[in-house]
């Protein structure tokens, strides 16, 4: 004797080794024994044998008219066994009783399974009717995929995939029909989703690529703000003693600091480091405190920004010359052995006479120009700068000091100048300026925000005031970078502590610590009661973390948009041979221009190798770059191995590598942090 059973929602055949009064013993054709209750014995059977029954049972079962089944099925609770009957007529076989219970339990959409026992009733009409559309919209939906898999595979992107791409590749629904149509043809053609669209010609831009890969991550609801009125604050401020400078590149709209000095009678000077005080108008959970919350900070990019607050409420606090602006001052008095004490915080109104810009006075304001006579130098303020480039400097060396080790000399910055962009970016024209690390006035900038974020994380810990630091510790590989809520010491700047205070306006983390300055400055040292954020407040938590995070990926797109604009400078200038230094991996670093790419030829080489390399090609989409070493410049007798890589070094090398897409697998993304650079 045989059976035909149910387990685990699929039908067996077998023959009866033994039964018992509530199970049966059942041996497989595959030779497996297996037990079950008799109630999952829908089939009993002498012949044929289960393997021909089965195969008779879902060929024959493919024939029935399941709506004729429907139609005279009775209207309450039935057995398979009454239908098999009504369609046959007479007493059907085992095999058209097994072909009816496979046809009836595959169609749950026409009948609903009533336990185990081969117990069915028939769906209502209307459920008959919504599962059929149902089925039919997903046999469409199915052959559309099928279409597009085709059209992509033939080399053409239909206008349905060509609308989503880039959320296709970045932030997919995988439930869509373009995403599975992409997916089905990266498992047809053996091709990558990202070259598959290339080559069906998807992306018209490389540019809009990048931006959109970043804006669905980032900004999946878009960058504009919400229509809310500007914050004001009503209390009155007093006003500063003396005017003050600031020293910006000529494109920084968002001016968050300013300085100034006066001589005092006994020869001492007494310094003004002013910060921009937007936390005065926006308070712990208001609107736009919320607005900067999400965004965390501004998003800096070759030739375009997204700001982290609108340019209305910028406007408002920036630091702009022949006005009284609102800001947070830290005082202190330097003596002639240019030691900073007796420091002082006042939240005021400070007088702007300047707005130096200092891509247009570096070559006027060198350490020749400092250290001559100010009264015959053609720039504004040069009595303040001279003063300001001495203290700079014992601010660097007595850091130094702290350190252990002098900061590395020399490096360069880029600035990037992107012409015609409004016009689209494929018809613009990108200009790179190379500026050397440390001129006299970026050096007198950082030194001075050093001093302030470093003096501010040390009275915010003196007060117990809840703050967020910076700190870093450890060497070589083993060097960390990290936010936190404990004061810290920061290796690297060779401070005590070192907490973000002095970018407010472009940055959530200092607008946060501002609002607890402003109640330190305000109640002293019953401040913790008035402070936005009291101990322990879970919330700070959840903003360090999402700060590193977004601030990573902030950080990450901008180098990914200025490796974009490096390899179109390649192309308009015709540039194709370069002198460069071996880093590690096979990674060069050219000389003159912001790139590192994997040389054939410098796996092999010594870190610091001096080599000549050459560009065979470039990739705007995934920002690969395809050279190889022409010869060698230096032996490897010559080359010097440095003390140990810095996370710029690893930065570059990072984003050296091609980039993936979310079809594929996910992105890694690289951390960014050079201390000094941030601390300005």
């Amino acid at each position: 004797m045989n059976v035909l059973f149910e387990d685990g929602g699929k039908f067996h055949a077998g023959r009866i080794l033994s039964e018992a009064e509530a199970s049966l013993q059942v041996e497989l054709d595959s030779g497996k024994r297996q037990k079950i209750k008799s109630a999952q014995a829908l089939v009993r059977f002498d012949k044929p044998t289960p393997a021909e029954l089965m195969a008779w049972a879902q060929a024959q079962q493919d024939g029935l008219d399941l709506d004729l089944l429907w139609e005279f099925a009775p209207e309450d609770e039935f057995h398979f066994d009454q239908v098999a009957a009504d369609y046959y007529g007479g007493t059907p076989d085992a095999g058209q009783r097994a072909a009816i219970l496979l046809r009836l339990f595959g169609a749950p959409h026409y009948f609903q399974r009533r336990g185990r026992g081969g117990q069915f009733r028939k769906a209502p009409a209307t459920q008959v009717q919504a599962a059929l559309a149902a089925i039919a919209r997903k046999e469409e939906q199915q052959r559309q995929i099928e279409a597009f898999a085709a059209e992509l595979g033939a080399g053409r992107c239909p206008p349905e995939i060509a609308d989503k791409l880039y959320q296709i590749l970045f932030k997919p629904d995988k439930n869509s029909p373009e995403f599975k149509a992409v997916a089905l043809a990266v498992k047809q053609t053996g091709h990558g989703a990202l070259t598959l669209l290339r080559q069906a010609g998807a992306i018209a831009s490389p540019w809009a690529f990048h931006m959109q890969r970043f804006l669905l991550e980032r900004f999946p609801k878009g960058t504009d703000f919400p229509p809310l009125p500007v914050p004001a604050f009503d209390a009155p401020l007093p006003l500063a003693a003396a005017p003050a400078f600031s020293i910006d590149d000529s494109a920084t709209t968002e001016i968050d600091d300013a300085f100034s000095v006066q001589w005092l009678d006994d020869g001492q000077v007494r310094l003004g480091i002013h910060i921009a005080a937007p936390a005065l108008a926006l308070t712990r959970d208001s609107d736009w405190e919320l607005v900067a919350r999400n965004r965390l900070s501004t998003v800096y990019m070759p030739g375009d920004k997204i700001t982290m607050l609108p340019d209305a409420l910028v406007q408002a606090f920036t630091l702009e010359a022949g006005r009284d602006c609102p800001a947070l001052s830290l005082y202190c008095t330097v003596g002639p052995e240019l030691q900073p004490s007796a420091f002082e915080t006042r939240v005021e109104q400070v007088r702007m006479a300047s707005n130096l810009r200092h891509d247009q006075l570096d070559t006027l304001v060198t350490e020749q120009a400092l250290d001559a006579d100010p009264a015959a130098q053609p720039y504004p303020h040069a009595r303040e700068l001279a003063w300001l480039w001495r203290f700079a400097q014992a601010l660097k060396k007595g850091r130094e000091q702290v350190r252990g080790k002098p900061e590395r000399a020399g490096g360069v910055d880029y600035t990037f100048r992107i012409d015609g962009l409004e016009q689209g970016a494929e018809a613009a024209t990108v200009r790179i300026e190379p500026r050397l690390r440390g001129a006299p006035l970026d050096t007198i900038v950082a030194e001075l925000m050093i001093l302030a974020n470093a003096t501010w994380g040390g009275w915010l810990a003196e007060l117990g005031m809840p703050g967020i630091y910076r700190s870093q510790s450890g060497f070589g590989a083993n060097l960390r970078t990290r936010m936190g809520l404990k004061p810290a010491p920061h290796q690297g700047l060779g401070v005590a502590q070192y907490a973000w205070c002095t970018s407010p306006l472009r940055r959530y983390v200092d607008l946060l610590n501002q609002g607890q300055l402003i109640a330190c400055a305000r109640f002293g040292k019953t401040a913790l009661l008035q402070a936005p954020f009291k101990p322990r407040d879970p919330l700070l938590f959840a903003i360090v973390e999402s700060f590193e995070d977004t601030y990573k990926a902030y950080a990450t797109h901008q180098s990914a948009l200025e490796r974009y604009w490096t390899l179109r400078y390649l192309a308009q200038q015709g540039l194709d041979s370069f002198d460069a230094s071996v880093l590690r991996e096979g990674a060069v670093r050219v000389d003159g221009l912001p790139l590192v790419f994997t040389a054939v030829g410098a796996q092999d080489l010594p870190r610091n190798t001096r080599v000549r390399v050459r560009i065979s090609g470039t990739d705007l989409i995934t920002l690969e770059v395809f050279g190889s070493v022409l010869t060698q410049l230096d032996t490897p007798q010559q080359a010097t191995e440095p003390a140990a890589e810095s996370d710029e070094e690893d930065d570059a090398v990072a984003l050296a590598a091609p980039i993936s897409v979310a079809v594929d697998s996910d992105e890694p993304q690289p951390e960014a942090d050079a201390a000094v650079q941030q601390a300005s």
